[in-house]
């Protein structure tokens, strides 16, 4: 067994971490302020290679693994989560099914510029009735001479508001069966898309859209693969974005962490720090264990990825793990704080508010635990 990172992996998290203090730190203030996201730092990523790392050389990536993917993650979310929720989106939710199913062309057309930061990606699976659900899946699209007519609604997408093109999974036959979803890829902007910001209180950096889908025509190339039945390639999405996320999860962990620990540290109270106190002393030994146990639940998650046995339920773990981790001990963190704690001069509300997204957000944790407790046997 070999719990040491590679001379390569602490070098990414090297640049990773010099990057997110310089370049991103400094737009976090006004890009949560006014719920925008910065429209070149997709150009900035591209540059560092950062969009490409999870992809091969020969395919115009960087030709890390997914340790490294997670090193990212973790890097940029202990900055800001709303920045890596965009660059997740797009890097691996839109661009990963295409560079896995995709055609040539829609590669060239898509993956490509991508990879350049030429082009934004959005991935449209939630729905406002189906939530965490694929299977009830409501969108449907009708064969039409030349193409697709796409008639539905997508909830939740992050990206879609500054999106060039969407991944959307939709029903191509009535039937409630894996095999009647399939994804096409939809330039945007669409007639048929009305497109949604919506304002939220996690996350606010990172754009994130309701979508009404009326007669969207799209054309035959659009159909992902060029074949209909896409349901595993969403499977396969999902189940390694799960373990990406976590590993947002425990970047968001550490912000807070050593948020915390800085304050505990200065903040004097009857003469001395408030870290002498033991009440502070032992949350923060609490807080420190969560992160440790999130941390190689995370990487444990994505050597399984790397290894190619990933499944389902490993990946659930993780995520179920990492998540809740993530809510305690930024709650924690804010409590430390106190009334400061509250207040935007410190980042651990924010990192707080982030945190509760993703015990909801790709996959709630009642879904995690639903699909690990399907191993048990008994349970259908």
């Amino acid at each position: 067994m070999d719990f040491a990172f590679s001379t390569q992996h602490e070098m990414v998290r090297e640049t990773v971490s010099r990057f997110a203090a310089e370049q991103l730190a400094p737009l976090v203030a006004g890009a949560e302020e006014h719920e925008t996201f910065p429209p070149d730092l997709f150009h900035r990523w591209a540059e560092l290679g950062l969009l490409g790392v999870r992809y091969p050389e020969a395919d115009g990536g960087a030709g890390f693994d997914k340790i490294s993917d997670c090193i990212v993650r973790e890097e940029t979310s202990r900055v800001c989560q709303a920045f890596a929720s965009s660059w997740s989106a797009h890097t691996h939710l839109a661009l990963w099914p295409i560079w896995r199913a995709g055609t040539a062309e829609q590669k060239a057309r898509y993956f490509v510029p991508g990879l350049a930061g030429e082009k934004i990606g959005g991935f449209g699976l939630s729905e406002p009735d189906g939530g965490s659900d694929v299977r009830s899946m409501k969108t449907r699209a009708e064969k039409v001479e030349g193409g697709w007519r796409l008639n539905g609604a997508k909830l939740y997408i992050t990206n879609a508001p500054i999106a060039d093109f969407l991944v959307v999974a939709a029903r191509t036959k009535p039937e409630p069966t894996a095999d009647a979803i399939s994804l096409f890829i939809v330039d945007l902007p669409n007639p048929g898309f009305d497109i949604h910001k919506l304002k939220k209180d996690g996350i606010r950096a990172s754009e994130t859209g309701l979508i009404h889908i009326s007669d969207a025509f799209v054309p035959d190339e659009a159909l992902l693969g060029d074949s209909v039945g896409s349901y595993g390639i969403v499977l396969e999405s999902l189940s390694e974005n799960r373990v990406g996320v976590a590993a947002n999860c425990l970047g968001m962990a550490r912000g807070a962490f050593d948020a915390a620990l800085s304050f505990a540290q200065t903040r004097i109270v009857r003469g001395k720090p408030i870290l002498a106190h033991q009440a502070i002393a032992h949350k923060l030994a609490d807080m420190a264990a969560d992160i440790d146990a999130a941390k190689w639940m995370v990487y444990y998650g994505a050597w399984r990825v790397d290894q190619g046995t990933i499944d389902a339920a490993t990946a659930s773990k993780v995520k179920l793990i990492a998540s809740e981790a993530a809510v305690r001990v930024t709650e924690a963190a804010v409590r430390i704080l106190g009334g400061a704690g509250i207040m935007q001069e410190y980042p651990v509300a924010r990192f707080h508010r982030d945190a509760l997204v993703y015990v909801i957000g790709e996959g709630t944790s009642e879904i995690q635990r639903n699909i690990i407790s399907r191993t048990f046997g008994g349970r259908s």
